[in-house]
This record gives C-alpha cells, structure tokens and sequence, in this order.
C-alpha cells in the first residue's frame, strides 16, 4: 500500500466540516438575518431623513410660509422683484428717473516711471483710503514699474478698500481704467500721490462714469423720491425688493407693480408635503408587509418603531393646528392611509383664509416644526431611535462574526487533528503492509531451501 496524502486531506475534510457544519448553519441563518434587518434600517431611516428634510425644507427659517406671494409687473425689462412671505398685497406706481452707477476714471496714454521713484499712489473709495507704495511695485526688479505691474499691485493691495483696475489698449497706448467695486455718490473715487510726477500722471485723469445713486419715485412721476447707492431697493414696501434695470423716458407710463398671492406656487407647496408623506408611507408599507403567494415579507413585518412613527405621523396630521386642519383644505387620507389633495377646495380655502392656512403649517408649534421636532427623536445621528437600533444590529452582526471566527478555527483544530491521524493510520497500515511482505518473503525462501 502506498501512502496518500490527498485521501487523508479529504477524509480530514470531510470530517471537520461534519463536526461543524450544524453550528455554522445556525451562524450564516444568523448574519443573513442581521444584515437584512440592517440594510431594512438603513432603507427606513434614509426614509425618515429624506421626509424631515422635505418637511425641514417647507418649514424653511424665521417667517417663512406656505403662501407663496409674486408681483406681477405692467411693463417688462424695468425691474425685477424679490418677494417674501410677510408681503402685503398691493399696487405700487414706480418712475425710474436714475440708475445707479459705478465710479469709472482712466489715465490714459501711461508710460512705465522709473522704480526709484518715492511716495505713495493713494486711492480713496467714498472715506477710505488705501496707499501703494510706488517704490515697491517693480515686480520684476528691472528698474521700471509698467502699467501691468501697478495695476497688478492695486488689486493685489490687501488693503483694497474696494477698486478694480484694468488695462486698455488703443493704438499702442497704454491707458489704466479703475472702476469703485460698489455704485452710488458714496463710492466715488479720490485719485492723488505724494510724487509730484506721479502727481502729474494723475491729474491728466479722465472720468468715464460718474458715481450716480439710482433715483425712483413712489406714486408716479410727482410722487416721493427714493434713493439708494444700487439699482436694489431692499424692501422697497414690507417684504417686496425691486431691482431697477432702465430709466423711464419722459411722459412714459409708470411701472404699476402688484404684489398678491401665488396660487399656484402654493398648491405646489401643498402638493410637496403630500408627496413627502405618501413616499414615508410607502416605504412604511414596503419595510412591513406581512407578505403572502405571490409577495414576500416585509424585512420588519411587525416591527414596533415604525408602528410607533407611524402612529405619531398619522396623529399629528389629523391634529389641529392655528385652529385649522388639514382637511379643510382639501387634504385628507384615502382608505389605504395616504394623503389626497383636492386642489380645487384648497384654492378656495386659502382664498377664504390665507391665514388659517399659514398657521396650519408655519410657525413655532405649528404641522411642520412639530413633525421635525419629533422626527428628530428618531433620525438624530448622536442618540436618535434608528441609530441605537442600527448599533444594537450591529453589535449583534459583529458577535455572530466572532462565533463563526470561533467554528472556524474549531475546524482547523479538527481537521490537523483527523489529519494526523489519518496519517499515522495509513503510515501502520503501510508498514503492516511491508512487515506482512517480508514474512512472506522469508516463508518462500525457507520453502525452497
């Protein structure tokens, strides 16, 4: 008998697998188990934070609102509005008789001056004042400060108070054009060296535009002056800004700016947190399905937190709020638990009561802080619900690990042990095998002899 190595490897195999194959089993039923039921957290908790941030969202901060308020313009192209929540509805009659402007100078035909040159280029933006030293401008160090390298020391200057320069070419001449960052008379611009060449330079300077502040009147051409440094009145009338953009020519029709609700823009709203919480259910549905023939069961089929969310979310949309509901309206649940909107009786609710409406949802302890604030109890990342859930899952899962780690290394104590064995089996049997030989061999001899 020859001794073989791969039948002791595989009788010590299949051996060791037998002693472990039941533990390992139960194992590998426990970490399928786990990390379904984690990937199931995961799912539910990007379900919660995916619905606080829609709700976080309408929410929005300080006196944001549902309402949704625009202005309608009677002519295009002379301004543009920003229009916030506390707007007042209105109309407003504008005449732009000036727009504001920014400080624009050149000095033309500049030539490079001699890098020995002392004192200071002083630059004053409205009050302040910033200085470039001339004898430090010579970027190069070739003795000559061009037009380049003072314009590169002016807007490279840390103490900018607000100028931006640039070079013009015309005909071989070189001009340096500086322009005030910011319009109106208060950003003008003061030019003046302490070189008296320099000086010189600078009083050849030519004005391109003048620092203007841009001038509206309120109520028509006769009406109140309104003045401002940019062409932006920021809240012009509570809550609306206006952004002038063309003067009126004389005689022309005043702009008539109205300033009213956006039915549209807040049915949209409204529809967006009826979508949000249709998709929470929804993925609620999916995580919980008690399953049958044809569908399987939910990962948390049974599971008590989304029982105990779903309540919570279920109550406070049947809860009052400003003492209004959500169904009055139009917003109200199907038999299958999600949420309907019938955007006719809600365009006429909040026609009837803008109000009710705002305080259904906006405001302190109003529908949508409060269904943050409790869903906050679940979604935090530090100590919420879902996250000492996925912990504890986790925990487990990593327990299972070092048990199957611990069957693992149970195996290869039993296969190096069956390994031996068959080997020192085969290794007697194989020598058994040579002694059975040599008696036989001597019996033979002695036969013949």
């Amino acid at each position: 008998m020859n001794f073989d190595s791969n039948y002791a490897q595989s009788m010590a195999t299949q051996l060791a697998q037998y002693e472990v194959q039941a533990p390992l089993a139960r194992f590998d039923r426990k970490e399928a188990l786990y990390r379904g039921q984690l990937d199931a957290l995961n799912k539910l908790d990007s379900a919660l934070k995916t619905f606080r941030t829609a709700v976080r969202d309408l929410k929005g901060v300080g006196t944001a609102s549902m309402l949704v308020n625009k202005a309608t313009m009677s002519q295009e192209g002379v301004a543009t509005a920003t229009v916030g929540t506390t707007a007042v509805p209105g109309t407003y009659q504008f005449v732009v008789e000036q727009l504001a402007s920014q400080h624009q100078m050149a000095l033309t035909n500049m030539q490079p001056i001699s890098a020995a040159t002392t004192g200071d280029f002083k630059i004053s933006v409205g009050t302040q004042q910033f200085a470039i030293n001339l004898s430090t401008a010579d970027s190069d160090a070739d003795g000559q400060i061009t037009p380049a390298e003072l314009s590169t020391a002016i807007n490279q200057a840390a103490d900018n108070t607000g100028v931006s320069t640039t070079l013009v070419s015309n005909g071989g001449q070189v001009s340096l054009v500086l322009t005030s960052d910011a319009s109106g008379t208060a950003n003008a611009l003061t030019l003046s060296s302490t070189d008296a060449g320099f000086q010189t330079v600078l009083d050849g300077q030519t004005e391109l535009t003048a620092a203007s502040d841009a001038k509206v009147r309120l109520g028509g051409a006769t009406g109140m002056e309104l003045v401002s440094s940019s062409n932006t009145f920021d809240n012009l009338v509570d809550g609306v800004s206006l952004t002038f953009q063309r003067v009126h020519a004389a005689g022309e029709t005043p702009l008539s700016v109205t300033i009213g609700q956006d039915g549209e823009a807040t049915k949209a709203k409204a529809k967006t947190f009826v979508d949000a919480v249709n998709a929470l259910m929804a993925s609620f549905d999916s995580l919980t399905a008690s399953g049958n023939e044809s569908a399987k069961r939910g990962p948390l089929a049974g599971d008590s937190t989304i029982r105990s969310i779903e309540s919570m979310v279920n109550r406070e949309l049947r809860n009052v709020f400003g003492g209004a509901r959500l169904m009055d309206f139009g917003i109200s649940s199907d038999r299958n638990g999600l949420l309907q909107l019938d955007t006719a009786k809600l365009e006429k609710a909040v026609a009837a009561d803008p109000d009710a409406f705002d305080q259904l949802f906006a405001g302190e302890n109003n529908l949508l802080a409060t269904l943050e604030e409790k869903l906050g109890l679940y979604t935090n990342s530090t100590n919420g619900v879902m996250k000492s859930r996925k912990d504890s899952v986790d925990m487990a899962l990593r327990r299972n690990e070092s048990q199957m780690a611990l069957i693992e290394q149970q195996y290869d104590r039993s296969y190096a042990r069956y390994l031996t064995q068959f080997t020192s089996m085969m290794q007697m049997m194989q020598a058994m095998e040579q002694t059975q030989g040599m008696f036989a061999t001597q019996q033979s001899q002695s036969t013949f002899a």
